[in-house]
């Protein structure tokens, strides 16, 4: 395994499975390293993006794996490796959400986040499922 910062040779792969940000904040993600690519022998396999939320706390907003390979560690190896590097940058905490229909919560629990509240968003005549987010403590 290894874990690389996202770079534009990335660029396929990634808007293979994040169609949430534009290539702009994409080339953005690359300039300030605020995005990762893991490889098992060469070959991409998941990614993590990640933003400051209050422009102080790491908030990671995309944390994807492929379908295929998921339940085989890679999510827990890209959050550990995100979380140890915020920790070497002297942040405290991290945070992250998902929709409360999503699998994915659990995963960030087993990870030891804690849940921090929610955010519902319904805005003309669009519906989505509530917004939960979860913070973690680095020291």
């Amino acid at each position: 395994m290894n874990i690389e910062y996202v770079t534009e040779d990335d660029k396929e792969f990634w808007f293979q499975f994040d169609s949430h940000i534009s290539v702009e904040e994409f080339l953005d993600k690359i300039s300030r390293k605020m995005g990762y690519v893991i490889f098992d022998d060469d070959k991409r396999v998941g990614l993590l993006r990640f933003n400051l939320f209050w422009d102080n706390t790491p908030f990671c907003t995309m944390l994807f794996v492929d379908w295929n390979l998921q339940g085989k560690g890679y999510g827990k190896m890209l959050m550990e490796h995100w979380e140890n590097e915020m920790r070497s940058k002297g942040y405290g905490m991290v945070m992250t959400s998902t929709q409360v229909d999503e699998n994915s919560q659990h995963f960030y629990r087993k990870l030891g986040y804690q849940d921090a509240g929610g955010l519902l968003l319904n805005l003309l005549g669009y519906e989505q499922p509530m917004e939960m987010f979860f913070v973690k403590g680095l020291r």
